[in-house]
């Protein structure tokens, strides 16, 4: 069995997000039509989005996928994770991955790339965390920060990523 480190899984998907967390949801409009779709839906699903922000990304495969680990470092902070979830259709593109040990923090979080019915493209993050040790917890409210500005970052790369013509 997969050592989750909390046993909400998939809530980031399903909702509604556990009491007892933290709460994030940051949405980032990317432009429109299907090309930004297809392309930032592929940017999160290949972990382009992440290693475009400058975070240390190692992956057990090249796209996301349930079971698929991966550890995303900021700084010297390593955080082990696993996805627990993925979709992929004509409106919405992402996955969801949740805390292994080791992790500063329990939870989960999700990058979802969104068509509305107008065509503009979002780009959700979707979190529900609290410390799992020491670090976090000394870390507190500025914990709370760094989780909000990386959701921030991710936004605006995913912005530069999804409308730039490769």
């Amino acid at each position: 069995m997969t050592p989750l480190t909390y046993p909400e899984v998939g809530l980031t998907r399903t909702g509604p997000l556990p009491d007892g967390y933290r709460h994030l949801r940051h949405r980032t409009r990317l432009g429109s039509g299907e090309t930004v779709f297809t392309t930032a839906g592929e940017a999160v699903l290949t972990f382009r989005m992440h290693r475009a922000t400058g975070a240390k990304v190692r992956t057990d495969a090249e796209r996301a996928a349930p079971g698929v680990r991966l550890s995303i470092g900021l700084g010297p902070v390593s955080a082990p994770c696993e996805v627990v979830w993925i979709t992929q259709d004509q409106n919405k593109i992402g996955f969801g991955y949740g805390t292994l040990p080791g992790h500063p923090a329990s939870g989960e979080e999700a990058f979802v790339v969104e068509r509305d019915e107008r065509d503009d493209v979002w780009f959700a993050v979707t979190a529900f965390s609290r410390p799992a040790g020491a670090l976090m917890r000394l870390a507190g409210p500025f914990a709370v920060l760094v989780q909000r500005a990386y959701a921030h970052r991710c936004g605006q790369v995913l912005r530069r990523l999804g409308t730039v013509s490769r």
